[in-house]
């Protein structure tokens, strides 16, 4: 019996944490399903391999035992000794039977596991009680705009066109629920990522930005432009105002995703610019004003 390297053939490593294992397995599993490869055997047993590593690692008792199989087999490769791999210490009871998510089984059959896979942790097949059956999961990512407005999208699945509405709201990581919008007709999930916007940092409902002002505005009041998801606005700022100031903007964050006629809160960073190069006039007047000259 050969050995089956599952960190491989999702292309991940053997310190990878369930995230990341789920996040590389939903990706495969996208590009390999066999409804966007129709009749093509080498695309199956990729899809059916990737199921299969899935199932080995997503699960924390299953992992364990396999890392523990693959630490021995490792062991026993360095080693060098003549004659196979002793299998016995690592093939399941006779009756023990695997607990898999999805529907395998109604893709493959019988032959949705290995043998390797199934002597070492079981014949037969049940599925698990935790995991619903057909569904699916798929990343999409937006930008904050399109977080801040919602949007709607329009996405490919098992020779469909769906038109998705994505709400106002939403966070990286949010997972918006697609009714029958899976390839084989279950539900799809879209796990929602944002792109990065440089003019904002994001701190859950909450927004943060920065705005140049000059010292003189800064000395002596004024206003400045502030940019926000719903179009700039002017701000006004005090006298005295000092380098860092941070200034508070009501209402003018994110909408929340269950009340999206709530927002949280924009704040405003203030970064002095000091001008390079200054008018006699200016350098008079600061002159004047730090008592560096008298006033005439």
């Amino acid at each position: 019996m050969d050995y089956k390297d599952y960190y491989s053939i999702l292309g991940v490593g053997r310190n990878a944490s369930a995230d990341e294992i789920r996040t590389a397995y939903r990706k495969l599993a996208m590009q390999y399903h066999p409804d966007h490869n129709p009749e093509d055997k080498q695309a199956e047993e990729r899809f059916k391999e990737i199921n299969e590593a899935y199932q080995a690692l997503s699960d924390p008792q299953k992992r364990a035992r396999y890392d523990q199989l693959g630490q021995s087999y490792s062991d026993w490769e360095r080693s060098g000794r003549p004659g196979g791999f002793d299998w016995s210490q690592w093939t399941a009871p006779r009756g023990t039977s695997v607990e898999y998510s999805g529907n395998l089984d109604d893709l493959f059959g019988e032959g949705a596991f290995s043998d390797f896979f199934r002597s070492i942790f079981g014949g037969g097949g049940r599925r698990g009680a935790a995991r619903p059956a057909a569904a699916y999961e798929q990343p999409v990512e937006i930008g904050l705009a399109d977080a801040f407005h919602g949007a709607s999208l329009q996405l490919e699945s098992g020779g469909r066109t769906l038109q998705v509405r994505i709400p106002a709201g939403v966070k990286s990581g949010s997972k918006v629920r697609v009714k029958g919008g899976a390839p084989d007709g279950g539900d799809l999930y879209l796990k929602i990522g944002l792109s990065p916007d440089p003019r904002f940092e994001r701190e859950g409902d909450n927004l943060r930005t920065a705005v140049k002002l000059d010292v003189f505005t800064a000395l002596l009041g004024g206003e400045v432009e502030v940019p926000t998801l719903a179009g700039k606005l002017r701000l006004t700022i005090p006298p005295g105002t000092q380098p860092e100031q941070v200034f508070r903007l009501a209402g003018r964050g994110m909408p929340l995703l269950k009340s999206p006629d709530k927002k949280g809160d924009l704040f405003v960073k203030v970064k002095l610019t000091v001008p390079r190069h200054l008018t006699e006039e200016q350098r008079t007047l600061l002159q004047q004003a730090a008592g560096l000259t008298k006033t005439p």
